[in-house]
């Protein structure tokens, strides 16, 4: 804690940190408030579903593109349009005169318009710390995120249900404004210009260590998702266990990101940490009783956030400074498909299986993504003794003769 410790006294990282947090604290919230609005607007969880999946589609598309446009208009510019078509969008759907296909083409708008934090952050990152306390620092950006995941689900749910699902959509609108305004107006985001990359969009794709991270955090958030829906099947949406036991997997994941975030990552780091993943997750099928699932899912936990920096660094170190974000952009693109995709296979299996079903699921995308991480361990950097800042862009300079 004595590294987190100096790591937060340098200058601009601790603001730099609560500002991007603050910022992305909505995307904890909106899905579920939209869910609940969609659902008591037209009295169909099915209706909601098609609603969430625009959401969804619109943001994966908007990842990676939106993260490139901050190396041609610089990060301002780009998080200030989003974060305004954003709030206007989520406002017209809490105030939506149009019915359902006004609640789809809002909910597409939002989704896409989403502001490119997390990459804009990732990407600043390197030009605010030493080489050494890089890798820590994506560690702990990790950990810290599972605050969004432990208490944003809360607070809208509580405010959705006593106040009402159009406050509950203003008040994301309200945060959205607020976080984007404060990370915007940091002095680190005005001084950190990202060059114009100068190859084709999706060519960063073609680096292996790029392609890796996005497989293996869909296969990561995959695993995560069916979990969360295993957990809802197996008590319901009316008791407390279920968030509790979900709050002691995101737990689990702090403690990990907290404990680990200090180790140098080697080439077999994303194995070992996602055998953890898988090592809890599949315990679960043991016994759904909610003593044991909490135990397990502690366990899975201690792997994501150690398992997420690993991502983020590996990525930092690989390209060049000018496709960071865009690099960000589609490892984020390939988080969001695995939510989807673990989520439907949880839900078919649950169908058919009842919750362990979900964990089945849950267990199949962590041991797969252990496994892309072993068969492919070349693949990644071994960044012991080793910087993990970008690689800079360099362009031929002009001679005078």
């Amino acid at each position: 804690m004595a590294g987190y410790s100096e790591l937060l006294r340098a200058p601009g990282v601790a603001r730099i940190i609560a500002a991007q947090l603050t910022a992305r604290f909505p995307s904890g919230m909106t899905s579920l408030a939209v869910l609940l609005h969609v659902e008591q607007s037209t009295g169909s969880y099915g209706a909601a579903g098609i609603v969430l999946a625009a959401l969804s589609i619109g943001q994966a598309v908007s990842g990676p593109v939106t993260s490139r446009w901050m190396g041609v208009w610089g990060m301002r510019r780009v998080l200030t349009l989003t974060a305004a078509v954003c709030a206007a969008a989520v406002l017209a759907l809490a105030l939506n005169p149009f019915g359902m296909p006004g609640f789809i083409a809002f909910g597409f708008i939002a989704g896409i318009a989403n502001p490119p934090v997390q990459p804009a952050v990732r990407t600043i990152y390197p030009k605010i710390v030493t080489s050494r306390q890089l890798t820590p620092l994506f560690s702990l950006d990790a950990s810290l995120q599972e605050i969004i995941w432990i208490f944003a689900p809360v607070v809208i749910t509580l405010v959705a249900t006593q106040v009402g699902t159009v406050p509950a959509l203003l008040l994301i609108v309200v945060i959205l404004i607020g976080g984007c305004t404060w990370f915007i107006a940091s002095p680190e985001v005005g001084r950190v210009r990202i060059p114009r990359s100068r190859r084709g969009f999706g060519r960063v794709l073609g680096k292996p260590v790029v392609l890796l991270s996005t497989v293996t955090g869909f296969l990561l958030v995959g695993a995560c998702a069916a979990v969360e829906a295993g957990v809802v099947a197996t008590f319901g949406h009316e008791g407390l266990e279920a968030g509790i036991v979900l709050a002691v997997f995101a737990v689990g994941s702090l403690a990990g990101g907290l404990g680990f975030g200090h180790i140098p990552i080697g080439r077999w780091a994303m194995a070992r940490r996602l055998t953890i993943v898988a090592v809890g997750v599949t315990l679960v099928m043991i016994s759904l009783n909610a003593w044991w699932m909490g135990a397990s899912l502690f366990v899975a936990g201690l792997g994501i956030a150690p398992a997420l920096a690993v991502m983020f660094a590996i990525t930092s170190a690989s390209v060049r400074f000018s496709e960071t974000a865009e690099a960000y952009g589609w490892i984020g693109t390939g988080q969001l498909i695995g939510a989807a995709a673990g989520s439907a296979v949880a839900g078919f299996l649950i169908d058919a299986m009842d919750a362990v079903g979900a964990f089945l699921a849950a267990s199949a995308f962590a041991v797969a993504g252990a496994l892309v991480a072993a068969v492919f361990v070349r693949g990644f950097p071994d960044l012991r003794g080793r910087d993990a800042s970008p690689i800079p862009d360099t362009e031929p300079v002009p001679l005078i003769t």
